[in-house]
């Protein structure tokens, strides 16, 4: 490497400057001539930054309006059901108390609730396969369900997607599904205003207690009892046991005492979630806490008096890796155990006493839960419940008591019918909409009155009733909730039109004249104004889209119309974005395949193999271009980039996390085994072998241009191998942590992880940004031996007649590189082994990229950027993240915090998580600047143009997945592979913009500063 670009420095001589008139004090008129030029690029750079910051605004509300027309909101009916109020009439009058039961006469006055968080039925079911860790460990279910039917019973518990723990417990407490808009809130909760469980039981007269997880206070604030409840925080997956300790510390007294201050505990372990997201379930950590929730579950039993109903549940499972989010299999099928001293379950209704083999057979949905509880506690079932009662907490200990199962279902039926009716009224729906429920219902109503009059057996009212319920709830299903199909629409032009404007901006055959900012700036906010105007009086006319919606698309049609308007006006006129040479329509061919193939669930699935080909072609392209190079020097420099760029492409494939709809066909690599969050051992080395590899590699680079000088060699050489070093140290620690390798407390181990990863953090993003800022240009300067003085420096103010300027040639793009370096000792930090060695990969694929542009004078072609851009997404997937929910790697923000501190945590998050495309962000700015001396005029359009490009290819992806995504918004696939591709496209395109933005320009401008102040402007 260092051979084949060693004759790419230059030697600058600086001879004497011919005397100037003395009538003309010349080093007046060139400091004069400097300030007017710094003068003019500062501003020039300020118009520039304003333009961009409008193009990501434009990109915000496409995003905006898509979204709000396409991540479905429920309807919420703020109905309440009364307790003397039931849907249908017994034939023995309801109790219509509280004390006896409102509609039904109630089983229990007291009730212990325990969520096991990602409890997975397969965790609960004993097996002859003792390979796993999850197996065979948490006994205590199964066991008395098949010792004791009569007292329990254990069934699979279905969880409607999203499977994340606040849309989870939302469904277990109210019986509604899940909405689109739900799955974005599982971190920002509020309170549920709707019916619900725990506010039926609170107006009961219940005495609540709640332990755990601190969801519940979000959804249920002022519900519970602050004498007896004590909350945890919920967020820190690497801590197993504060929460399960605290838990059973209150638990098992209140229990114990036979304390008659509290009605119903709502107790909620999260040790076992937190170890599947930490180290997968196939882990010794997983076997012991499954072993520790086995234990005191028997003693919770133990202490258990007989008027009190135990139930013990999942609120979802967890896939392979131990995350969840999404809606396979693993993730949505959890566990449901009920328990009573009381002996009246039974499983007459089906005659199957033993629990279900596996999760297919027997399922109840999470749903059910509702009514179950609200029938056994003697409370009304919630206005907006749509499930039906479990039948085997009804159906007796004997022989089926179809008399009972057909009374709870009709009274749960009736409720549902009730909701459907003022759900239909409130939102106008037709009445063929639910004709055939109807019809069941009307059926089941007339089978059930004649089996109270004696004409029909209870049986097959029952049998009605459940398939009326079944029908209704596949109705609500297919139209839960309605797409916005305007908002959508707007959102698409608003989202096509930047990426028109970019791609004119970008990629029009004339560059981006500088001169030609403040016109468009103008243009652009006068018409926002006039657009903003317009708006504002359209919204205030009280039609729709209402105030707020119409004023933006105002101002965003009017800004758009004023650089359209702005385009036709320039005399010299701006030519179509059309490609002009074999590597323009390579970009753009790579560019629309990738687009359009998002219509295909297959090739959204398997788009890291797709961009591995793209890649490829473009390393066997650039190969190819090479080896017809008219100088040798470009010809062995392009030759040995490519086959280098294709080399680190091929390792960087070997990191890979398979998705669920990859398999069998995919082998995940990025963590120890399929089944596991946890590195393997073999993997630490790969960021030790980064910190001796990686500089060195970076410094041949910089030697090649004679660059290795001034600040590169403190930084690169001491620096950043520090920084990677430390951060070599902090992943040994944390799998000393995993393992228990060390006699060291975890509470001092967590201290110096923490305190090492600040340090890191904070050498990369906030020294290493002041050492940036401050960096002088790296070149270094040397005189003739020959010299009269043998040393430029040994008399003062006195010039030597020539000097040579070393890295003068690379001046731009060796200085800038240094900002690279920060946001790769940051983002390989946060990254788990494997994942730091792909972005290792991903800085020399830069590298070699960079010198691959300039052997074939590449510069100012859409080639450049959009490689970057692809190379961003390809190291996206080999850091170990998909485009799913469950990938998301939430517990970074733990790496250099102990507990959550915002906007630490999601930054660190995002950091994790689009950390390769911040990267190539940051970079694209050395697409122009690699290899070009201090005085080369022009920069700041072109950095602009590449930067437009960069963007366009991001416009692209994520206009293509929205696009996709409403077309096929009834799609089965829809919520498991189009709408997770949309969200990381939208959120990949918001993140790009602003690093772009205030990164890689802001840092272009100190760049172009530094060097002028030394070399003069151009």
């Amino acid at each position: 490497m260092e051979t084949a670009a060693a004759s790419s420095f230059l030697v600058q001589e600086i001879a004497p400057q011919p005397e100037a008139p003395r009538h003309v004090p010349t080093d007046d008129l060139i400091g004069r001539n400097n300030r007017r030029k710094a003068v003019q690029f500062k501003a020039s750079h300020a118009l520039l930054v304003v333009f961009f910051l409008w193009i990501f605004a434009l990109h915000a509300l496409g995003i905006y309006f898509f979204t709000k027309g396409f991540l479905l909101t429920r309807l919420v009916l703020d109905h309440k059901s009364e307790c003397a109020s039931p849907p249908i009439e017994l034939q023995n009058p309801s109790p219509g108390s509280y004390s006896a039961g409102c509609w039904y006469p109630k089983t229990f006055d007291k009730a212990v609730v325990i969520i096991i968080d990602a409890l997975r039925y397969d965790f609960t079911i004993p097996t002859n396969d003792t390979t796993h860790h999850f197996h065979n460990a948490l006994d205590v279910l199964h066991e008395t369900a098949v010792q004791q039917p009569e007292i329990a019973f254990l069934l699979p518990f279905i969880a409607d997607p999203p499977t994340a723990t606040l849309q989870r417990l939302k469904g277990l407490t109210t019986g509604t599904l899940p909405s689109f808009i739900d799955a974005g809130s599982n971190f920002a909760g509020t309170a549920i205003e709707e019916d619900n469980l725990v506010a039926q039981l609170r107006d009961a007269g219940k005495t609540l207690v709640h332990l755990g997880d601190d969801t519940w206070h979000s959804l249920f604030p002022g519900h519970f009892e602050p004498n007896l409840t004590h909350a945890y925080d919920s967020f820190n997956v690497w801590d197993l046991h504060t929460v399960d300790n605290g838990v059973t510390e209150h638990l098992l007294p209140l229990l114990l005492s036979g304390a008659k201050n509290w009605d119903v505990i709502f107790g909620h372990y999260l040790g076992v979630d937190h170890a599947g997201h930490r180290y997968g379930p196939d882990h010794l950590a997983m076997n012991e806490k499954l072993k520790q929730m086995d234990r005191i579950l028997r003693e919770i039993i133990a202490a258990l008096d007989d008027e009190t109903l135990l139930v013990v549940m999942g609120d979802h499972g967890m896939d392979t890796k131990g995350d969840h989010g999404g809606e396979s299999d693993d993730e949505v099928e959890a566990a449901l155990w009920m328990y009573s001293k009381k002996a009246i379950f039974g499983h007459g209704h089906n005659e199957l006493k033993k629990p279900p083999r596996n999760a297919k057979e027997r399922p109840v949905g999470q749903i059910d839960l509702v009514p179950t509880l609200a029938l056994l506690l003697g409370i009304p079932i919630p206005f907006n419940n749509l499930g039906s009662p479990i039948s085997e907490a009804f159906v007796g200990p004997e022989k089926p008591d179809w008399q009972k199962l057909a009374s709870v279902n009709a009274l749960s039926a009736g409720q549902i019918q009730r909701y459907q009716q003022a759900y239909s009224a409130a939102r106008g729906l037709d009445k063929d909409v639910f004709s055939a429920a109807n019809t069941l219902w009307t059926i089941g109503v007339d089978m059930w009155q004649g089996a109270q009059q004696k004409t029909a057996p209870n049986a097959e009212g029952f049998a009605a009733f459940v398939r009326y319920q079944m029908e209704n709830l596949r109705v609500c299903r297919s139209l839960w909730a309605r797409f916005d199909v305007p908002s959508m629409v707007y959102g698409i032009l608003v989202l096509g039109c930047a990426l028109a404007i970019l791609a004119f901006y970008a990629r029009a055959t004339t560059p981006f004249r500088a001169e030609d900012s403040p016109l468009f700036v103008r243009q652009i906010v006068i018409y926002a104004a006039f657009g903003l105007a317009l708006g504002l009086s359209i919204g205030m006319t009280g039609s729709s889209p209402g105030l707020l919606d119409s004023s933006l698309l105002g101002a965003a049609g009017g800004s758009i119309v004023g650089f359209a308007y702005t385009i036709l006006e320039i005399p010299s006129g701006y030519p179509l974005p059309f490609p002009n040479s074999t590597w323009g329509w390579l970009s753009l061919v790579l560019t629309a395949l990738q687009a359009v193939g998002f219509a295909s669930n297959s090739f959204t699935i398997w788009e890291d193999e797709i961009l591995l080909l793209f890649l490829s072609t473009f390393a066997f392209m650039s190969l190819a271009t090479s080896i017809r190079q008219h100088t040798a020097k470009d010809r062995v420099l392009g030759i040995t980039q490519s086959s280098f760029f294709l080399i680190c492409t091929r390792i960087a494939s070997l990191s890979r996390l398979c998705r669920e709809e990859q398999m069998p066909y995919c082998r995940s690599t990025y963590y120890s085994s399929a089944a596991s969050s946890t590195s393997a051992s073999w993997q630490l080395l790969i960021p030790f072998a980064l910190a001796i590899l990686l500089p060195s590699f970076i410094k041949g680079y910089y030697k090649g241009t004679r660059s290795y000088a001034g600040s590169a060699v403190l930084w690169i050489g001491v620096g950043l191998r520090m920084s990677l070093v430390a951060s070599a140290i902090y992943w040994i620690l944390d799998a000393a942590d995993d393992n228990d390798w060390l006699n060291v407390s975890e509470n001092t181990l967590r201290l110096v992880k923490t305190t090492i990863a600040q340090l890191v953090l904070g050498v990369s993003l906030v020294a290493g940004t002041t050492y940036y800022g401050w960096a002088t240009p790296c070149i270094s300067i040397e005189t003739p031996e020959d010299q009269e003085d043998g040393d430029a420096t040994a008399t003062p103010g006195r010039k030597p007649k020539n000097m040579a300027v070393f890295g003068y040639s690379n001046m731009h793009g060796s200085r800038y590189f240094l900002l690279v370096t920060n946001w790769l000792i940051a983002v390989i930090l946060l990254q788990k082994p494997m994942g730091g060695g792909s972005i290792g990969l991903l800085a020399l694929q830069i590298l070699a990229l960079l010198e691959i542009i300039d052997s074939n004078d590449l510069a100012r072609s859409a080639i450049g950027p959009v490689m970057l851009a692809m190379l961003g997404n390809f190291h996206f997937f080999k850091t170990g993240h998909q485009a799913t929910l469950s990938s998301i790697q939430w517990e970074t923000a733990f790496i250099a915090l102990k507990t959550i501190r915002y906007p630490w945590t999601p930054l660190l998050v995002i950091l994790n998580t689009y950390g390769a495309q911040m990267i190539t962000a940051v970079a694209v700015p050395l697409i122009v600047l690699w290899k070009q001396p201090p005085k080369k005029k022009g920069l700041l359009g072109e950095v602009a143009m590449a930067v437009a490009t960069f963007l366009l290819y991001f416009a692209m992806i994520n206009l293509a997945t929205t696009m996709w995504a409403g077309w096929l918004r009834r799609h089965l696939m829809l919520y498991r592979i189009f709408n997770p591709r949309f969200m990381t496209g939208a959120a990949a395109l918001l993140v790009v913009d602003l690093i772009g933005i205030l990164v890689a320009i802001g840092g272009f401008r100190w760049n172009i500063i530094s060097v002028s102040q030394v070399f003069g402007w151009a």
